[in-house]
């Protein structure tokens, strides 16, 4: 759904966040689902099962129904689910769909994507369908990048670890003169300084040490390019005690020497 414009989308009702009624269920119905519906699980307790698989369901969980899905669902009476659903279909084939099933920690964003494609439909706002079916393609980008950045299996509880990490690279991109140690670095993401340097390595591309010299090595070219300094002011501002050193990690990096670059 990745390559669609919005324009492929066609939105059909019901669109609803919804409380369930006590006595709420979905019955499973001879004929398939004929098109696709989002949803997704606000709060409550409850099961869904679809082609014969059941998956007990709480906050986070989302669903991408699929035509030709036989679908059902219960819910807990003293725990009600709330709900969103959002019945689409395409207009052309589409290459790349959500997993039908995962469960999301970082619920923040897609819910304020939920939350604004309803409310578009509650007033008569302008260009109202126009940015739901942008809203709605913003949705289908997020599942797709949830299914691609991590395996399933591994997903859960893994957001706190891929922040930390992140996190930690970007404080080095910031602070490119600066001689981290990995100690250090570990200590920042609350790791330990062999698991951080596992993770790191396994989530940014490249081991710590390789990624500090390649961030320094590219201030040094934003430097030598866009700021006037000259090769010596460079090695000095990113912490080169000597500068053939400097001009030989320079061109083992870009293959070019500072002073081509200046």
């Amino acid at each position: 759904m990745l390559h669609l414009s919005p324009e492929s989308y066609i939105k059909l009702p019901p669109i609803a966040k919804i409380v369930c009624e006590p006595n709420w269920k979905w019955q499973r119905r001879e004929k398939p689902m004929a098109n696709y519906d989002l949803f997704y699980v606000w709060s409550g307790e409850g099961e869904v099962e679809v082609n014969g698989t059941i998956y007990p369901v709480g906050k986070g969980s989302c669903f991408l129904f699929r035509p030709g899905d036989h679908t059902s669902a219960t819910h807990n009476p003293q725990k009600p689910l709330v709900l969103t659903y959002i019945h689409f279909d395409v207009r052309e084939p589409v290459k790349f769909v959500p997993e039908r099933y995962r469960k999301l920690e970082d619920t923040v964003d897609f819910e304020y994507l939920l939350s604004r494609y309803v409310r578009l439909f509650l007033v008569e706002t302008y260009a109202a369908e126009d940015e739901a079916l942008l809203v709605l393609k913003q949705l289908m980008i997020h599942l797709l990048r949830e299914d691609h950045d991590q395996p399933m299996i591994e997903r859960k509880g893994s957001n706190q670890l891929t922040e930390a990490i992140h996190e930690v690279a970007n404080y080095v991109k910031q602070h490119p003169s600066v001689a981290h140690r990995v100690e250090d670095l570990a200590m920042r993401a609350q790791l330990s300084p062999r698991y951080f340097s596992v993770k790191f390595k396994e989530m940014i591309g490249m081991s710590v040490q390789s990624y500090m010299i390649r961030t320094r090595i590219e201030r040094a070219q934003h430097l030598l390019m866009y700021e006037g300094m000259n090769v010596t002011e460079v090695a000095d501002a990113l912490g080169y005690r000597d500068i053939f050193f400097f001009s030989r990690q320079f061109k083992q990096y870009t293959g070019r020497s500072p002073s081509e670059i200046r």
